[in-house]
């Protein structure tokens, strides 16, 4: 394969036309054009729609995108530390991180990270689901608690304990002789939280088993949090989500899940070199425990 017709086809395809790769890269036009129609003979299929007015990737052309855009940065970043004589991290690095981790954690370690290394462009997307970094073109994906995968490879950046926590005055209704008594409790929980969850609660005084009942359920924990904030019962959650509520008295510690600690892991493709963007950010990761 001609790499670099591919890597003008790239181009083309992340600017989202000719006209814009041109303008992006100062390269001609129709030297974009001469080598994109070079490749798609090579390969004898179609990458790009002409007949429509912006441009359009064809399947074959959007696989072909997706499954080489990340591959041929490394190369290029390879290119550049070799001919350099030096392995400073530089380019961009896109990161897929919860939620929760982004907003509480990540905002504070990003802004030293990218202060450390300003050749870096950082890139964080905040979301919940489980995205796929080999096709979504991800350098790292955090995840909390994460299933084997054998196309991922990583290391724990964090342990965290959970907290049933609850607002004072719920927490204070908890100790009545009625709650102690059934361990019914008005809770809050995640999107698929089972009904018929027991809980097992490491106290001062013990262990207690208590039995939530979930009034209201959220696919964040951050929605979770406010709306224990706001009255609406108890829930467990990480530690490092309520740490600030409780010691400001918005919020009442009533134990920690007597259960597996919540572990949080950096993950990137098996199948790609570790460069030296996503060793320096692992590491910056890593000042998190």
């Amino acid at each position: 394969m001609d790499l670099p017709a591919l890597v003008d086809f790239n181009l083309v395809a992340t600017h989202g036309g000719f006209g814009r790769a041109s303008r992006a890269s100062g390269r001609p036009k129709a030297t974009l054009s001469r080598k994109v129609s070079e490749l798609e003979a090579s390969l004898g299929v179609r990458l790009i729609d002409r007949g429509s007015r912006t441009l359009r990737l064809t399947g074959e052309g959007r696989a072909l995108h997706e499954r080489t855009l990340g591959p041929l940065a490394e190369i290029i970043e390879a290119e550049q530390a070799v001919a350099s004589g030096s392995s400073i991290p530089a380019g961009k690095l896109r990161v897929s991180a919860p939620i929760v981790l982004a907003h509480v954690l990540l905002p504070k370690l990003a802004t030293n990270f990218v202060a450390a290394y300003p050749h870096v462009d950082l890139e964080i997307i905040a979301e919940d689901r489980k995205v796929d970094p080999v096709d979504e073109n991800y350098d790292l994906v955090i995840r909390i608690d994460p299933s084997p995968d054998e196309r991922l490879v990583g290391r724990r950046i964090l342990e965290d304990e959970r907290l049933l926590v609850a607002p004072p005055g719920i927490a204070a209704a908890l100790h009545s002789e009625q709650a102690a008594a059934d361990h019914a409790l008005p809770a809050v929980g995640r999107v698929g939280t089972p009904d018929d969850l027991l809980w097992r609660i490491k106290t001062d005084s013990g262990t207690l088993f208590v039995q939530p009942h979930f009034r209201l359920r959220f696919s964040s924990f951050l929605m979770v949090r406010d709306a224990v904030l706001a009255g609406a019962g108890a829930a467990l959650v990480p530690k490092m989500m309520v740490t600030e509520d409780i010691d400001a008295g918005r919020l009442v510690s009533w134990g920690v899940h007597d259960g597996p600690k919540v572990e949080i892991w950096a993950l990137q493709n098996s199948r790609r070199l570790s460069s030296s963007k996503v060793r320096a950010f692992l590491v910056t990761l890593t000042s998190l425990a």
